[in-house]
């Protein structure tokens, strides 16, 4: 199989499922990861030291660190539950935060950090500098802030019109080069506002995407979250990745496998929906429609306790779909 080049845009849990089942295949692979995080321990660090928010950065080690010691995902995943100080901090952030003081730059922290932790392939920020988002809804109002845009005072179900960095940033140039120099660029799943557009917002990312022969593949999320993407039909999540990336998308990967109804029942107590499939496959577009869910966290919510955690892209299905887009 030809060493494909793949580019993972975006962060969190979503880009983490990507990359842990891509680094499988004999793949060149690259993420790059968004810059905005402001919450928890990353929130708490950026705050206390001004260096880029390392959350996202963190999870995407683990997602590519080497299997064959699980000590080393053990140490980036973490979480302190006490302690004074370090009470809700996350091991592997602190690492990151020390490298980065100790080297000067999050390039060379990001390289050190890739030689401990044995990576397969490379973690990128999408910017060497820092910047808030924010989002405008239908009725006007404007928040500032991830949390808030995940977990806004009005509760959700209002579309999201546009989002905003503040203050416009640019993008490192390493960012660019394994964007142009790809022949895919995966964009999703995850919260597309908070994970995946605050990277294609930043200055010079939407023209190297218009100058990459990549693909372009979109991964529709499994469920719409009410304050954010509420009542989203499939084509909602396309038509928002062309409007920021200024290029159509070439493919979109859909899961089609039911959810259970004691799962079920927990999302529509939080407003979520199943994202309605209204795509079809003309005009240069290709449909990948398939079972993507991940079957054994379905069956772990047989608890009384159920979160949208129980629900996820199965990494191994994605991947095996997204590399035969390739072939």
């Amino acid at each position: 199989m030809k060493n494909f080049k793949i580019t993972v845009i975006g962060g969190g849990t979503g880009s983490f499922v990507v990359l842990r089942g891509l680094k499988n295949y004999p793949v060149d692979l690259t993420a790059i990861i968004n810059v905005t995080d402001s919450g928890g321990s990353t929130g708490r660090l950026r705050s206390e030291f001004g260096f880029l928010p390392i959350g996202d950065l963190r999870q995407c080690f683990a997602a590519l660190a080497d299997d064959s010691d699980d000590t080393l995902i053990k140490l980036l995943t973490y979480r302190f539950d006490r302690g004074r100080g370090l009470r809700g901090h996350n091991l592997g952030n602190l690492i990151l935060t020390g490298l980065r003081d100790l080297y000067g730059s999050e390039p060379r922290a990001l390289e050190k950090a890739s030689s401990i932790f044995k990576i397969t392939g490379r973690v990128l920020p999408v910017s060497l500098s820092r910047a808030t988002l924010g989002a405008i809804y239908e009725n006007g109002k404007k928040v500032l802030g991830e949390h808030a845009i995940d977990q806004p005072e009005f509760g959700g179900g209002l579309q999201v019109k546009g989002v905003f960095l503040k203050p416009e940033i640019k993008v490192y140039k390493g960012a660019v080069n394994a964007i142009i120099n790809c022949d895919m660029i995966v964009l999703g799943p995850g919260d597309i506002y908070t994970s995946t557009i605050p990277c294609l917002l930043v200055g010079g990312v939407k023209t190297a995407i218009k100058k990459s022969k990549a693909k372009i593949c979109c991964v529709v999320n499994l469920m719409n979250r009410y304050s954010q993407t509420h009542n989203f039909k499939v084509s909602d999540y396309r038509r928002e990745i062309e409007k920021y990336t200024g290029r159509r998308v070439d493919v979109v990967v859909v899961n089609t496998s039911k959810i259970p109804k004691r799962v079920m029942s927990s999302y529509l107590s939080e407003k979520a929906t199943i994202p309605d499939d209204d795509l079809r496959n003309e005009g240069g577009l290709t449909v990948v429609r398939g079972d993507f869910a991940r079957r054994s966290a379905i069956a772990k919510a047989s608890g009384d306790s159920l979160s949208r955690s129980f629900f996820r892209h199965d990494e191994d299905k994605l991947a095996r779909a997204l590399i035969k887009i390739l072939l």
